[in-house]
């Protein structure tokens, strides 16, 4: 009896054998396969999710920046290019009312519309300005002659210091049209918005000159000073379309961007309503 039980401690203490092995790692396999058959589409599931909502913050961010651009634009100067997939606006630093008529003791300096002039009084508030502004007076758009900023029709360069002016130096120009608020704007340049549809991308572009014919995506990049900054990837469809004449005075801008990754797809739509009261 005790060599009998001395044989069977010596064969516990020796392991598993090969084909207690074999079946452990079987049955391991076989409940491993079941657990991902259940856990697979959750968690496929769950990084669809994900994706989607990446997708989603990145085209709702491009279209909310576009827009805060889009608003205090120069009104009238709202225009789109090839076939709908390129904008651009004159973006505004701010704003004010000139003098029109001299105080009732006879002074300030009045904005002249019968001649060229070289500065205003400003009615209100100082107006921050800074170096390369450009002074814009009743913008009427590419429609109405001689009330075309893209045309040099009613813009000319700020000459002033920068920062707050209630004085307004301006190089010598006649400004064809008084405006009936007697508003001005100070002007900074051109920004534009191109979707780069074959490399899946949506530019910024800004720090060029201000040209009478809109420039196209092709243009853009040769424009001296040109600066540019990406706001989105995996564009796949993007759409810029301006409707003017919504009202008296406004338009109104349609933008939808598609992007995709990964066989999920996200297309935001958005609106803009442009004031366009020069």
């Amino acid at each position: 009896m005790a060599e009998t039980a001395g044989r069977r401690r010596q064969r516990a203490a020796g392991g598993f054998t090969l084909v207690e092995m074999v079946v452990v790692i079987a049955i391991t396999g076989i409940v491993a396969a079941a657990v991902a058959i259940f856990i697979r589409n959750p968690v496929q599931g769950y990084l669809d999710l994900d994706r989607r909502a990446r997708l989603t913050d990145i085209a709702d961010t491009a279209l909310r920046r576009i827009a805060r651009d889009v608003r205090p634009a120069l009104p009238n100067s709202v225009r789109t290019t090839d076939g709908d997939q390129t904008l651009e606006f004159l973006a505004t630093r701010t704003g004010g009312r000139y003098r029109a008529a001299p105080k009732a003791d006879g002074t300030g300096d009045v904005l002249d519309f019968s001649g060229a002039d070289t500065g205003f009084d400003i009615i209100g508030p100082a107006v921050t300005f800074a170096d390369g502004d450009r002074i814009v007076v009743y913008n009427l758009g590419p429609n109405v002659s001689g009330a075309n900023a893209y045309s040099g029709d009613n813009i000319t360069a700020y000459t002033g210091a920068a920062g707050a002016q209630t004085h307004v130096t301006i190089a010598s120009f006649q400004f064809p049209l008084a405006s009936p608020a007697n508003r001005f704007h100070v002007v900074e340049g051109p920004v534009s918005y191109v979707c780069d549809l074959p490399n899946a991308t949506l530019w910024r572009y800004w720090g060029y000159p201000i040209q009478s014919a809109q420039p196209g995506a092709a243009a853009l990049a040769g424009l001296p000073g040109v600066q540019s900054a990406r706001l989105a990837t995996q564009v796949t469809g993007c759409v810029f379309r301006y409707v003017e004449g919504v009202t008296e005075r406004s338009g109104l801008l349609e933008m939808q961007l598609t992007l995709a990754e990964g066989g999920e797809t996200v297309t935001l739509y958005h609106t803009v309503h442009v004031n366009n009261v020069p």
